[in-house]
């Protein structure tokens, strides 16, 4: 489902280079939260050898005992997942006129 906005200004031209070089900023932002989350769900699945999909999958399976490591994979994998969502929300946003 597509949904669309309305702004109203004075100067939209102006508004709508305000609005893109916010959207870009806060892109290249969340790009590189998505790098940094990456690279730390790397370093859990070098150290116990097992893909992040893998080890949420027994995890939910009681196949581990309870780590604070594991707390913090399973919070990197969330916050990857959010991370996600929030790029393919900036990038899906299309101005029309």
């Amino acid at each position: 489902m597509m949904a669309e906005l309305k702004l109203r200004s004075k100067d939209p031209d102006s508004l709508r280079r305000i609005i893109q070089s916010a959207l870009s900023e806060r892109l290249q932002s969340v790009n590189t939260g998505i790098k940094r989350t990456e690279e730390r769900l790397q370093e859990f699945e070098t150290k116990y050898q097992l893909s992040t999909v893998e080890f949420i999958s027994r995890f939910n399976n009681d196949e581990f005992s309870h780590n604070f490591d594991f707390d913090e994979w399973i919070g990197e994998s969330r916050m990857l997942a959010h991370l996600q969502q929030t790029k393919e929300a900036i990038e899906e946003v299309d101005f029309v006129n």
